[in-house]
């Protein structure tokens, strides 16, 4: 679309799995910056979130004007006059489905007959009864078959849409020859057709009415024990391939009632979906597992399997940001525990208790909850639960301000995580390895040590790249991100976010997508490209609100009042600043509650004339507050602000320590984008 623009067509949306649903929506986001049409066309029966898009529109494939009706049955059955009272009839109806099906319900019944090439009524009009739906004119079709193609074409709906021979032969317990030769008078009544001879013979249905019409002809407990046959069909042709199969297996052992099977290969199924990031896919296999579980005796081995389905669940509900249900999985899942008395899975919903506490602004609760899962971790010496809570321990650290400590505690994480281990995942919904880097990257960013925090943002990439999975890549992106916007390369932070966030989009990654929009927002925005960051910002910071994440929820009100003293909207900065310094208090957020005090100290030397004492105030506390917790960039500029105000107000010297100061730091950390305006106001001060 970068060259031309560019068509694309969807069909038969009724027909789409979860992971192709997936690839679409995020196609859809990625729209109104593309030259790209998209056209989609589906049944009345699917659903979309995308009606209150802007760039939507939907127009409504109604019945066929009489002038195209009159067309189509022209071609399907000639001009002979003697026809015109069938057509008139049939033109009232308009769908072309319905049309079709019509004619060949007449032709099967002997009310039509075919001459030299043209078609006849063989009885009067009066005599003809058209069916008011297309599905009572199938279900006729269908009984009117043989008993044995009836029966075939039973089967063939009971294993789907899409209906591999070797499934049908086994199901139909038939000679081969008689299964061919049955499916080729459904061919030729046009209820199946052939779509694939390698590697494997498949057919499939023609319509998605013929299969549902088709499927619903059979009595429950007939459907029932089919769908129980097949997944014995499928063990016994597949059996060193199970897991291939596993979703088939999985359908039809649900509904053929065959609980135990239905537990494991729904479980299977879903761990494949979430391997590949299918999360939406995943939640649906490990809601219905947990279903088909309470089908099961009440024993440890089903209580445990219990637990570990949620938090299978709890993992996949993350990236889709839905904390609520997360909260359910774990409740439910720390009552069967206590009910077991099974310290490893205490520890692992300890670990996930701190998570959720730590995305939703309670970092306090969450350092807790992660300590409370290393004192077991160590006790049982369980290497999964130990990096967890080193983990969880680490970025309550971070969000509280504790770097030193979150970089001891990522530090340990990446050392554990070294070689083979960096493809374990430990229970996490991405892999630490990459994650433990990010964070460590920001760790190191807010103390200045920027080269040491390239090379861990840069490693933990690479390792989400080579594991190939979208929420770790997402997430250890903002490691290299970080570290650049602090610095003030802010076209790298650019190039590293853009390529996220369409990751994001792309793979449905919501929880990760408000924090990786706004640091794009702001860097957009220090980069000169102030409204479209703030727009950026704005959507990013209603995303985290509308979803709970508060993880970095004030600094984004932050970045926001910095986006407003960029633009010179002082108030509306104000406005921002006011409130992130309330947020991180509550919070207790102690870096970003020094970044808050900064700004406010910003906004009033600003202020025309400057309020100098309010804005000495902030820049004061906001330095100690920062030389406290070892942030070097944030007391460069607290210096630099220092310097500016002082030098307005014509206090030299004091302006010329501040400056020199601002400087000698911005030199040594090489945040070139600061230095040369520091610089600038130092050499004002001694001329």
């Amino acid at each position: 679309s970068q060259v031309q623009p560019v068509l694309v067509v969807f069909e038969d949306l009724h027909w789409i799995d979860a992971e192709t649903q997936a690839l679409l929506d995020g196609l859809v986001e990625s729209l109104p910056t593309a030259r790209v049409l998209l056209l989609v066309n589906y049944r009345p029966e699917y659903q979309h979130g995308w009606v209150s898009k802007t760039f939507y529109s939907q127009l409504r494939l109604d019945a066929l004007p009489p002038e195209s009706a009159s067309e189509l049955l022209s071609a399907l059955l000639g001009d002979d006059p003697g026809l015109e009272p069938l057509k008139r009839l049939l033109v009232r109806r308009g769908n072309p489905f319905f049309i079709e099906e019509s004619i060949r319900t007449l032709v099967e019944t002997g009310a039509l007959t075919r001459e030299r090439g043209a078609y006849r009524l063989t009885r009067p009009i009066q005599a003809i009864e058209v069916p008011a739906t297309v599905q009572v004119i199938l279900a006729a079709r269908i009984d009117r078959l043989p008993a044995e193609d009836k029966q075939l074409l039973q089967m063939a709906a009971v294993i789907g849409k899409d209906v591999p021979f070797v499934l049908l032969h086994a199901v139909a317990e038939l000679a081969e020859d008689a299964v061919h030769r049955g499916l080729t008078h459904l061919q030729i009544s046009e209820f199946l057709y052939e779509t694939r001879l390698f590697p494997d013979l498949e057919y499939t249905f023609k319509h998605a009415l013929t299969h549902e019409v088709t499927y619903g002809t059979l009595l429950q407990e007939r459907r029932k024990a089919l769908h129980a046959r097949i997944v014995g069909a499928i063990e016994r042709f597949y059996p060193d391939r199970l897991t291939e199969h596993a979703e088939r297996l999985a359908h039809h052992a649900l509904r053929g009632e065959v609980w135990e099977k239905a537990v494991t290969y729904l479980r299977q199924a879903g761990a494949k979906a979430f391997a590949r990031s299918a999360n939406r896919e995943a939640v649906a296999c490990f809601e219905q597992a947990l279903v088909a579980l309470q089908h099961l005796p009440e024993t440890r081995e089903a209580l445990e399997q219990a637990i570990d389905l949620r938090f299978d669940l709890r993992s996949s509900l993350h990236p889709l940001g839905e904390l609520a249900a997360m909260l359910t999985c774990l409740r439910d899942a720390e009552r069967l525990a206590r009910a077991l008395d099974d310290p490893r899975r205490l520890g692992m919903v300890s670990v996930y208790m701190g998570h959720y506490f730590w995305v939703t602004g309670d970092s306090s609760q969450a350092r807790q909850f992660a300590h409370n899962a290393q004192d077991i971790a160590e006790t049982l010496g369980d290497f999964p639960l130990q990096i967890g809570a080193t983990f969880y321990q680490g970025t309550a650290c971070f969000t509280s301000g504790d770097y030193r400590q979150a970089k001891s505690f990522f530090g340990k994480a990446v050392e554990s995580l070294r070689d083979d281990r960096s493809r374990e995942r430990c229970g996490l919904a991405g892999f630490p390895a990459a994650m433990a880097r990010s964070w460590l990257a920001q760790s190191l960013a807010e103390h200045g040590a920027f080269d040491e925090g390239i090379v861990h943002g840069q490693e933990g990439v690479r390792i989400a790249e080579v594991i190939d999975h979208p929420y770790s890549l997402v997430c250890a992106s903002w490691g290299p991100a970080y570290v650049h916007g602090v610095r003030g390369n802010h076209s790298q932070a650019i190039a590293v976010l853009e390529r996220a966030l369409a990751v994001a989009r792309d793979w449905n990654v919501i929880a990760a997508s408000p924090t990786t929009t706004s640091w794009l927002g702001f860097m957009y925005a220090m980069s000169g490209r102030v409204e479209e960051g703030f727009s950026l910002m704005q959507q990013a910071l209603m995303a985290a609100e509308s979803l709970g994440l508060k993880f970095d929820h004030s600094l984004m009100v932050v970045h926001l009042g910095e986006a407003c003293v960029l633009a010179d909207l002082l108030e509306d900065a104000g406005v921002f600043a006011d409130r992130a310094l309330t947020l991180t208090r509550e919070r207790g957020e102690r870096g970003w509650e020094a970044w808050a005090l900064r700004l406010l100290g910003e906004i009033a030397s600003r202020r025309d004339p400057p309020d100098v004492a309010t804005a000495e105030g902030y820049y004061r506390q906001a330095m100690t507050l920062a030389t406290e917790l070892g942030m070097h960039p944030l007391v460069a500029h607290c210096h630099l602000g220092l310097g500016k105000l002082y030098r307005r107000r014509g206090k030299r010297e004091q302006a010329r320590e501040h400056l020199t100061t601002a400087t000698t730091m911005y030199r040594e950390m090489e945040m070139r984008f600061w230095l040369g305006p520091a610089e600038a106001e130092l050499a004002e001060v001694r001329a």
